[in-house]
């Protein structure tokens, strides 16, 4: 996955000509330069590789785009980049707007009980397949939590504003935790409000994604599951659970998206089984890639 979830664009270099931006809307991007000075680069548009896609089928019934995309395109076979990973993962839950505090306050106990159990279960034991030197995986921690209502969206949100929002979070309110190595924020979005990053938007194209502030502040987004695309058959608190493992495991093994842990042709250790779930303890689960095993586990 790239580093920023703004849209994808490539830069080409020609004879006698300015430099130019392109957006680009297929699965695929590039950056050309003179062939000595070629540098290695990710293949996917980061919006592809990046996000959960939706489950199955579109509202229109036909099979959605990120869904056909989201089977493997090639044998998977995830490979250490050299970036950072939260070997201990510390997990803060914000559950943005007024919602989570009235008709959706059983999913805020329901998430956070799920946080309490999954961050010293099996799911983060089964990582340690994915140790090296400088990371060993080890069980994380859920540190708090706290529902924000102030200047929560209603219709709308950009990724841009959800990474102000945080920023201004981190510093102004005392019960968040300061970033750190191993710390990542997952911001719950009201119900009802569009989600949209690099051109594309939730319940449309995606159903939650993971990212990075300059490497040092990193955070999952998590739309409320409003749309048959983002639930997948389950119910909301299922949906939940499973799309947060999902990015939870993508967080860990690949903290700055396309640096750790990561697949050229099919993304991360939850895009190459997306949709796939098992049950743990109590809780739905997406299951994730297993280079050793050679499969979804």
């Amino acid at each position: 996955m790239a580093r920023s979830p703004t849209a994808a664009k490539s830069k080409a270099k020609a004879p006698a000509a300015k430099k130019s931006k392109t957006k680009v809307t297929a699965a695929r991007k590039s950056k050309t330069k003179a062939p000595a000075a070629r540098k290695p680069k990710l293949q996917h548009d980061p919006d592809t590789i990046r996000i959960v896609p939706l489950y199955g089928t579109g509202e229109s019934g036909r099979p959605t785009a990120e869904a056909l995309a989201a089977g493997p395109a090639a044998a998977p076979k995830l490979t250490y980049r050299g970036g950072p990973r939260l070997a201990n993962v510390k997990v803060f839950t914000i559950f943005w707007g007024a919602a989570w505090k009235g008709s959706q306050a059983a999913l805020v106990t329901k998430v956070n009980a799920f946080f309490d159990y999954i961050l010293t279960s099996p799911l983060i034991d089964q990582l340690s397949e994915y140790n090296v030197p400088s990371y060993a995986i080890g069980h994380g921690s859920h540190v708090g939590s706290a529902i924000v209502t102030t200047s929560a969206p209603t219709h709308s949100v950009t990724d841009a504003k959800l990474q102000a929002f945080l920023k201004q979070q981190i510093a102004s309110n005392n019960a968040l935790p300061k970033p750190d190595a191993n710390t990542l924020y997952f911001i719950y979005t009201p119900p009802g409000v569009r989600v949209v990053q690099g051109g594309s938007a939730s319940c449309t194209t995606f159903c939650g994604y993971h990212n990075d502030i300059g490497g040092t502040i990193f955070y999952a987004i998590m739309p409320f599951p409003g749309c048959g695309g983002c639930l997948g058959g389950l119910s909301s608190a299922d949906a939940l659970t499973s799309t947060s493992s999902h990015e939870l495991c993508e967080a860990i093994t690949d903290a700055v998206p396309g640096t750790g842990w990561y697949d050229d042709a099919n993304g991360e250790i939850g895009d190459i089984c997306a949709w796939k779930t098992k049950v743990l303890g109590e809780y739905t689960v997406q299951l994730e890639w297993s280079n050793k095993s050679g499969q979804c586990v």
